[in-house]
């Protein structure tokens, strides 16, 4: 299937006065892509470069070297012009929802903004539209006129997934979307997700290390350490038979209600089912 986001031999050095001239690199000579439809996860432990990596493909962090492209354009050749209109066909998810929305205003406001910045629609359109997203990722129209420090973190959540989803976009991507959140409001959001790219079609990319979580939703795995790809594959291959040593340690780290047994942990799929039951009361 064509790439609908693809980054090549992408390259990120930060200034760190301990490594010399050279700087920390975030992310060395990566290259990665996101079909239509499917969902790619980026895992790998804290500072791996995963969220540097999710900021390039949207051009929210310039590269030092590589390429980005969506839809088999250029990102580093067009301009600000040719790249906002970019923009409403990919989104982002970041991990907190509090610091990603203005404490200033109403949630429903925030949602039609987006709207109103990328969309050529009346205000009763939008308004239509930001009432039809409330009820997509379960939540109430009573609740547009609220302000974020009136919701759970979980909720807040959901106004984020409506305002990424407000423009209509064919990418998305979910920098921790769930880390912050209770394991079963975390189950809520993996499944409206789910679900919302069941129904919609758009490209996900899904940065995580919670690998349990990662076998349920996606489609391929890439795994990241210090900057670097050291694995990637179908998801059920890289948890049956992972190649890399590190990679087995990930998978070694996954949580088990008897300690005993881990060793056949490959063995015990993570589907649906497991993540629906922690969304019952």
């Amino acid at each position: 299937m064509t790439a609908l986001l693809e980054g090549v031999e992408l390259v990120k050095r930060f200034p760190d006065a301990r490594k010399g001239r050279g700087g920390h690199v975030a992310v060395d000579s990566v290259s990665i892509d996101v079909a239509p439809g499917t969902t790619v996860a980026v895992v790998g432990e804290s500072g791996a470069g995963k969220s540097t990596l999710g900021r390039l493909l949207l051009r929210l962090t310039e590269p030092d070297s590589g390429i980005v492209r969506f839809d088999g354009v250029d990102l580093s050749k067009i301009n600000r012009k040719q790249l906002r209109s970019l923009r409403r066909r990919m989104q982002m998810i970041f991990q907190d929802p509090f610091s990603s929305l203005d404490p200033r205003r109403s949630v429903g406001s925030a949602v039609e903004e987006a709207i109103k910045v990328h969309l050529d629609l009346t205000r009763e359109e939008r308004r239509s539209v930001v009432s039809r997203l409330f009820a997509d990722v379960g939540l109430e129209n009573s609740q547009l006129s609220r302000y974020p420090h009136e919701f759970s973190g979980g909720q807040l959540q959901r106004v984020a997934i409506a305002r990424a989803l407000a423009v209509e976009p064919d990418a998305l991507i979910c920098d921790e979307p769930v880390a912050a959140l209770d394991v079963s409001i975390r189950a809520q959001i993996i499944n409206l997700l789910g679900r919302l790219q069941g129904e919609r079609g758009f490209a996900m990319m899904f940065i995580s290390h919670d690998m349990a979580l990662v076998r349920y939703i996606a489609d391929e795995v890439v795994v990241m350490r210090s900057g670097r790809i050291v694995e990637r594959g179908a998801t059920d291959d890289v948890f049956e038979s992972p190649e890399s040593d590190y990679t087995k340690e990930l998978l070694s780290a996954i949580p088990v209600p008897d300690p005993r047994a881990r060793h056949i942990i490959r063995d015990q799929p993570a589907g649906p089912t497991d993540l629906n039951e922690a969304t019952k009361p």
